[in-house]
C-alpha cells in the first residue's frame, strides 16, 4: 500500500517534469525571434569620486549582456567595467567613468549595451559620495541618535503625567496609540513599496515587502500563542506590550534612518537636514504610544532606557546601511518585517481593550476611545507634513 501511495504521488511529478522538457527542447509551437533583445542592466548605486563616477551595477536580465558605450551629459565618455564588460545573468560589475564634473551641477549617464538597450542613471546635484571612515561613521551614528533615540525619550517622558489618568482615559491613550500605529503600519508599507519599486524587477521588492509583513504577523501571533500555552497566562503584562510596540516602532525607525542616510549619500544634504527636523518632531508621539501601556504599573528608568534604546535605536543603524551599503531589495525586506510587527501589535492592544471594555460590561466601541483613535491618526498625519515633500 506504502508503494502504491508513492507511486500515485510521483507519476503527475514525472509527467510535469516531461512536459517542461519537451517545451524547452522543442518551443512552444511558434518560433519567432523577439523584436528587441531581452536585456536588463539595473545601477544599484552611482558613488561620485574626486576622479568622477563609480557606478554599481548588475544584469538581471535572462541572458548574458555587453556594455558596449557610456554617454554622461548625452556625451560619449571614456569607461573602464570590472570584472569585464560582458556580464553573465546576476552578475554583479563595476563601471568607472573618468568625468570633471562639477559641485552642485545635474548629470545624467547612459548605458548602452552592443545590442543598443539604453539604462539610464541620474545625479541630482554632483558632491562627493560620504566615505566609510570613522568620522564619517560616528557623524551618521549622530544623526541617528537624534533622530531616533531622542525623540522617543522626550516622548517617555510624558508618562507621569499620563499616570494619573482613570482607566477610561488610559484606554483611551491606548486607543490613540492604535491611530498612531495604524498610520505607521501604512507609512511603512508604503515606503517598502517605494524602496521596492527601486530594486530589479526579477527580485519583485513590493512582493518582498507583502511576504516579509505577512510571515513577520503570523509569526508573531503564532510565537504569542506558544508562550501562552507553556506559560499557562492571560494576556500580555504591560512591560511584555510596550516592548512589542517599541520593536515595531524600531523596525519602522529604521526604514526612517535609511531615508536620511541615503539622501546625504546621494549629494541631497538639504532634503537630509529637513528630514532630520521632521522625523525628530514626528517620533515624539511614537515614544508616547510606548509609554501609554505602562500607564496601569510602576515601572523602573531602567524599562525607559531599555524602551527607548530598542525603539530609537535602529534609527542608528538605518543611517549607517543608508549612507554606506544600501540595497533597494533588502531595505524592501527590513520596511516588510517592520509593518508586520507594528500590526501585530495593533491587533494586540485592539484585542485587549474589547476584553477590558467587556469584562466592565461597556460598548466595545466608545465615544472617547473613537476619539483617541481619531486624535492619533490627526497627529501623525500633521506631523507628517515636515518629512513628506
Amino acid at each position: 500500500m506504502k508503494a502504491k501511495w508513492i507511486i500515485s504521488g510521483l507519476i503527475p511529478l514525472v509527467m510535469l517534469i516531461g512536459v517542461l522538457a519537451w517545451v524547452l527542447l522543442n518551443g512552444a509551437g511558434i518560433e519567432k525571434d523577439p523584436a528587441a533583445p531581452i536585456e536588463v542592466l539595473n545601477i544599484e548605486r552611482i558613488k561620485v569620486t574626486n576622479s568622477g563616477f563609480d557606478l554599481s551595477v548588475s544584469n538581471t536580465g535572462p541572458k548574458s549582456l555587453t556594455i558596449s558605450q557610456v554617454l554622461v551629459d548625452d556625451s560619449i565618455w571614456n569607461f573602464s567595467v570590472t570584472p569585464d564588460t560582458s556580464l553573465k545573468r546576476f552578475e554583479d560589475g563595476k563601471i568607472t567613468i573618468p568625468y570633471p564634473w562639477v559641485e552642485g551641477d545635474p548629470h545624467v549617464i547612459k548605458i548602452i549595451t552592443e545590442n543598443g538597450i539604453i539604462t539610464e542613471g541620474e545625479i541630482a546635484a554632483a558632491t562627493l559620495t560620504p566615505e566609510a571612515s570613522w568620522s564619517n561613521f560616528l557623524n551618521y551614528g549622530f544623526i541617528g541618535f537624534y533622530v531616533g533615540i531622542v525623540p522617543i525619550t522626550l516622548g517617555l517622558l510624558w508618562y507621569p503625567f499620563m499616570k494619573r489618568f482613570k482607566r477610561k482615559w488610559i484606554n483611551a491613550i491606548l486607543a490613540l496609540t492604535v491611530g498612531l500605529l495604524l498610520f505607521l503600519f501604512v507609512g511603512t508599507l508604503a515606503d517598502g513599496f517605494e524602496v521596492g519599486a527601486e530594486a530589479p524587477s526579477v527580485f519583485q521588492g513590493n512582493m518582498v515587502v507583502i511576504i516579509g509583513a505577512a510571515l513577520t504577523f503570523l509569526l508573531l501571533i503564532g510565537f504569542d500563542q506558544y508562550q501562552r500555552r507553556r506559560q499557562e497566562s492571560k494576556g500580555y503584562s504591560p512591560f511584555t506590550l510596550a516592548l512589542l510596540m517599541a520593536t515595531g516602532i524600531g523596525l519602522h525607525n529604521f526604514g526612517e534612518g535609511l531615508a536620511i542616510g541615503s539622501s546625504f549619500a546621494l549629494g541631497e544634504a538639504a532634503l537630509g537636514t529637513f528630514l532630520i527636523i521632521g522625523f525628530t518632531l514626528h517620533n515624539i508621539t511614537e515614544g508616547i504610544g510606548i509609554a501609554a501601556p505602562l500607564l496601569k504599573v510602576k515601572p523602573k528608568v531602567r524599562d525607559f532606557i531599555i524602551l527607548g534604546a530598542i525603539a530609537g535605536g535602529p534609527a542608528i543603524l538605518g543611517t549607517w546601511f543608508g549612507g554606506f551599503v544600501f540595497s533597494p531589495i533588502w531595505g524592501s525586506l527590513f520596511l516588510g518585517i517592520g509593518a508586520g510587527a507594528i500590526l501585530q501589535v495593533i491587533y494586540v492592544i485592539t484585542k485587549m481593550l474589547i476584553e477590558d471594555h467587556r469584562a466592565h460590561r461597556e460598548p466595545s466601541v466608545s465615544w472617547l476611545n473613537l476619539s483617541g483613535f481619531t486624535i492619533g491618526l490627526l497627529i501623525m498625519y500633521f506631523t507628517a507634513f515636515f518629512v513628506k515633500f
